[in-house]
């Protein structure tokens, strides 16, 4: 591996030109495509494999075109001081609004709340139904503004009025803001790290040259596949992430051949051969963990697993070709202001100092390695047992802002007809058996009306064959809570008597009914996930490390990781502690996808710092030193940029908790604080200290073992051997280079 990137990193500085008029050819190739691409049609959020889901496709096939897709604006008209809508007054007012509501050039339909009978029992609310033609996505401006000057309006009247419903949902695109807080923190990380411009601009240059590849590529094909806006968003964190920091390392590890009297080029391919390798393999354990959520069987992560993967290996592929060739554009212009004023004066440049932070710290966790270990471990323990009290869904309208109207709407009908209202289930019969389908689904209706907890039951609809009918149930308690996962499950476990004494069988399916369902299957895939995807790494880094302890712990010191991170986000997110600080204003439980991909990301980047810290000291190692002194010697060169490259990833994240997406803010600050934990907890006090305590057990690997795995080469050793008639010829061939 190190022999076949050396002679890489020797070519792509070489023939810079062409490596750079490529990689110029792609990005111009792919943007073209993506500013062409017809706009992409987001498709429905579905889950295979789910009663919600197997229940909402039945509608679809018996009910055609009731189940559209067009958008829908559920407005609330709340009287004021103890009044009742139904007053003549107010009851006018609402009747103007309504008028008003369905002269919108997009509009359907609207419905009469008076002759619904959508008025609460005390008279305070009632509320109306606007339906679109159009998916909330094809709404235009027009409509929204008719929209927001109708309820305008009505509230002119005296009346409190607001709306609900994906009408009022802001399409807009993502503003862009996260990215640049991320890009302006990390360019003055990398301009401290390296004290130099043009080595703090390489990495970001790059890095976003990714990006723009990832994201052009992802905009083309987000027609065709159908991809929704959360997989560049993915794709965008993740590749500037890594494309910032797999640059990084490829630079840094330059800049110290250069300091060792190196010339350019053989600094270049030197640092392609053993950064290089490690970039490899670190990009490798990211791309099995994002690629490993296909296995979960959720479309939506599996195209966010896919998309990021595919800007990962993008960044790969410039950290291994572009960085080089820039280099060789640029060869003394990264080198710090003292290295070049040497070069100039005809010297050399003096090599990095034997101690520094790194070494000082390597130095203490080795003098106390038990204690450093307890207390490592101890605060991730403490920090991971919020997540004893997770509570998984898929908040709606009740997580948001009060100061927005969606959530004030859902307060009034709460408040109104009961917390049960927001989320109604909605029960599927299937009667084409029966042999009356309208006495089957009325003893279907009947049966679950008569389930404690169960405030009301709608009367039935049935389509025009008559052999399928569909009717509400209102829940007593709120969607999110789970006295209403437990009436879901009680419904569904009463299905066999029910059905018996029907003679038709009925599914419960509705929002409320699909967020429990998605919460159940993820959770229930997290542990094959887990196997699968930890079980590839553990062989990967295997092979990279020749070891079976070191493996090992890099899995054991993930899982302490990820845990304190998830526990992180549900004292913020779920509990509330310290909500404010972070724009947080409404808590609730924690979004269904967010635990297994937070699982995906933080595996993948874990992995990265402990490849690119330990392949360092196994580096040492190989070459001579004592476990102790490869430790040491790992942290002295390694240390100061995996900091750099953790508070580089840090800042990219962070910024992305400013999103408006509740996911994609929950998953910044996950990530975040997980990089925060992982590299200066795990990989900075945990690594050393358990490495401290095995000695040179740490690099035991059995010999039948040894023979069977492959030999990659991680550490470079073929690029240091002496030549020789033994030499194997592609070590002659470096020699000679």
């Amino acid at each position: 591996m190190a022999a076949f990137l050396y002679r890489m990193g020797r070519l792509a500085f070489r023939r810079r030109w062409t490596v750079a008029l490529v990689w110029a050819a792609v990005l111009a190739a792919v943007g073209l495509a993506g500013m062409t691409a017809p706009e992409a049609e987001e498709e429905p959020f579905s889950m295979p494999g789910i009663e919600s889901q197997e229940a909402f496709d039945l509608m679809e096939e018996r009910f055609p075109g009731a189940a559209a897709d067009g958008a829908t604006a559920r407005v609330v008209f709340v009287s004021p001081n103890g009044e009742k809508v139904t007053a003549a007054e107010n009851k006018k007012a609402v009747e103007a609004a309504i008028a008003e509501l369905a002269d919108g050039t997009q509009v359907v339909s609207t419905v009469d709340p008076y002759e619904s009978g959508a008025v609460s029992e005390d008279g305070s609310t009632a509320y109306t139904t606007v339906t679109y033609k159009v998916d909330a996505a094809g709404l235009t401006d027009a409509s929204r503004g008719h929209l927001d000057e109708s309820l305008e309006h009505a509230r002119d009247s005296g009346l409190t009025v607001e709306a609900g419903g994906d009408a009022m949902e802001d399409m807009g695109g993502p503003s862009g803001t996260a990215e640049a807080i991320g890009v302006s923190v990390a360019a003055v990380v990398l301009l401290i790290t390296f004290g130099s411009l043009a080595a703090a601009g390489l990495p970001l240059l790059t890095a976003l040259i990714g990006v723009g590849i990832s994201l052009f590529a992802i905009t083309a094909l987000a027609g065709p596949l159908g991809l929704a806006d959360t997989t560049s968003t993915v794709a965008i964190m993740l590749g500037l992430a890594v494309g910032i920091d797999y640059a990084l390392f490829i630079v840094s590890r330059y800049r110290e051949e250069r300091a060792k009297g190196r010339t350019a080029q053989e600094a270049v391919a030197l640092a392609t051969g053993t950064a290089g390798s490690a970039v490899v393999f670190a990009g490798l354990t990211v791309v099995i963990a994002l690629a490993g959520l296909s296995v979960v069987g959720i479309p939506m992560l599996t195209e966010m697993g896919l998309g990021a993967a595919g800007a990962v290996v993008v960044g790969v592929l410039i950290a291994l070709t572009l960085v080089p060739a820039f280099l060789g554009f640029w060869p003394n212009a990264i080198l710090t202001r003292k290295d070049r004023k040497a070069r100039r004066a005809g010297g050399t440049p003096r090599e990095t100092r034997k101690v520094n932070g790194g070494t000082r710290w390597a130095s203490f966790v080795l003098r106390r390695p038990l204690p450093v270990l307890l207390a490592a471990v101890a605060g991730l323990g403490a920090l991971a047992l919020p997540m004893t009290d997770l509570q998984l869904g898929m908040p709606g309208d009740e997580a948001k802002s009060t100061q927005t109207t969606q959530r004030r709407a859902y307060d009034a009908l709460a408040e109104g007809f009961g917390p049960g209202f927001n989320g109604p289930l909605t029960v599927v019969v299937d009667a084409r058996d029966a042999d009356d389908p309208k006495a089957a689904a009325e003893t279907v209706s009947e049966r679950i009306g008569g389930t404690e907890g169960v405030v009301s039951v709608s009367p039935a609809q049935f389509n025009e064959s008559g052999d399928t009918a569909v009717f509400s149930v209102v829940p007593t308690t709120a969607p999110t809570g789970q006295e209403t996962k437990d009436l879901v499950n009680t419904i569904r476990g009463d299905r066999p008597g029910i059905e018996s004494e029907a003679g038709a069988t009925f599914e419960v399916t509705g929002t409320t009914a699909m967020n429990i369902d998605v919460s159940e299957k993820v959770q229930s895939a997290l542990v094959p996930y887990l196997l699968v995807v930890v079980g590839l790494a553990v062989i990967l880094l295997l092979v990279v490390f020749r070891s079976i302890l070191i493996p090992l712990k890099a899995a054991a010191g993930f899982l302490l990781s990820v845990l304190a991170s998830l526990g992180a986000v549900v004292v913020v997110f779920q509990q509330g502690h310290g909500a404010d600080l972070l724009g947080v204003e409404t808590t609730g439980p924690i979004m269904s996808l967010m635990p297994i991909f937070l699982v995906g990301i933080v595996f993948g980047l874990a992995m990265d710092y402990e490849v690119f810290l330990v392949s360092r000291m196994r580096e040492a190692y190989v070459h001579g030193e004592r476990p102790a002194q490869a430790v040491t010697s790992g942290f002295q060169h390694s240390a100061r940029v995996v900091v750099a490259a953790a508070l580089i990833m840090i800042a990219v994240f962070s910024g992305f908790i400013g999103d408006s997406d509740a996911m994609i803010k929950m998953i910044g600050f996950g990530l975040a604080s997980a990089v925060l934990l992982d590299a200066f907890v795990v990989r900075m006090a945990i690594v050393p200290a358990v490495l401290a305590l095995l000695g040179e057990r740490a690099w035991w690997l059995p010999k039948w073992l040894d023979r069977i795995l492959p030999r990659v080469d991680v550490e470079g050793e073929a690029l240091t051997r002496p030549t020789g008639p033994e030499a194997e010829p592609a070590e002659k061939d470096l020699a000679r280079t």
